[in-house]
């Protein structure tokens, strides 16, 4: 049965940002891959933006803003992980 409720349950959707200098910097080819299947899911909206204003934490830190909270990591695999935690909520 819980099965079932996960399945047919309808997941919120999730509003992803990003700084496109801050994805150039830090997100490596090799990551691609990951992002592109992560970010293409029904109920992730995916939003990338010239700047976002952070440049302090934009030269540091890969870093996403996920529904209006900031969430940054050491590493792009990181970044991915703690997204992937943030969407299942």
């Amino acid at each position: 049965m819980k099965l079932i409720n996960k399945l047919f349950s309808k997941q919120k959707p999730v509003n992803i940002e990003f700084c496109q200098r801050n994805l150039d910097e830090f997100l490596k080819e090799e990551n691609f891959y990951d992002y592109n299947l992560f970010l293409n899911q029904k109920n992730i909206n995916c939003k990338e933006y010239e700047c976002q204003s952070k440049c302090k934490e934009c030269k540091q830190t890969p870093y996403a803003v996920v529904d209006g909270d900031f969430i940054a990591a050491d590493n792009p695999v990181e970044l991915l992980a703690k997204l992937k935690v943030r969407a299942e909520k």
